[in-house]
């Protein structure tokens, strides 16, 4: 189901107060501010759906990466999500935890996955560039969440070297991510 904002609702055959008319009428369910579905759509993470609405380039990182790609068993408490470093971080309803990542490396590690019950996608890390992340910015996340993402990464057979290739593009990731592989060696 395709969301609908304000100023798309005449693509949909609505005005906006047509659309406030729905959203009234229970024949639209508002899922954040200027964003509403279909009452009647598929269950749905209205959190994505917020974060690749407000910027199409938003792409699930860190914690949240982890846990989609089930490295870590930690439920993180906010949706964490990078944009370009110098872009406006978008006002959210949501439990949404915006970062700023370097342009540089931002694109680096992202793929387009579907947003499940929608006909949206969101972009997400990579388990590789999750961890690399996770080690090189430990202050803010914590060093157990990178370690024992790691632990479950080579559990599941991942290659170091892939991890060691991916963290080499990366400031302040290929030292800490080596320590901790020599360390679980």
């Amino acid at each position: 189901m395709a969301t609908l904002r304000p100023g798309s609702a005449e693509e949909a055959g609505l005005s906006r107060s047509g659309l406030y008319r729905a959203v009234r009428e229970g024949r639209l369910t508002r899922v954040a501010r200027g964003i509403y579905l279909p009452a009647d759509a598929d269950v749905a993470d209205w959190d994505w759906i917020e974060a690749a609405t407000r910027r199409p380039n938003a792409t699930i990182c860190l914690a949240s990466a982890l846990a989609h790609h089930e490295l870590t068993d930690e439920i993180p408490a906010a949706l964490d999500i990078a944009i370009p470093r110098g872009s406006r971080t978008p006002a959210s309803d949501g439990a949404i935890a915006w970062h700023q990542f370097d342009r540089a490396t931002f694109d680096i590690g992202r793929k387009e996955i579907p947003i499940p019950g929608t006909d949206q996608t969101v972009w997400i890390y990579s388990p590789e560039r999750s961890i690399a992340d996770a080690f090189r910015l430990r202050g803010e996340v914590g060093y157990e969440l990178a370690r024992e993402a790691l632990k479950e990464w080579l559990r599941r057979g991942g290659k170091p070297a892939r991890l060691m290739e991916m963290a080499s593009r990366l400031p302040r990731a290929q030292s800490p991510v080596l320590q901790a592989l020599e360390a679980l060696a």
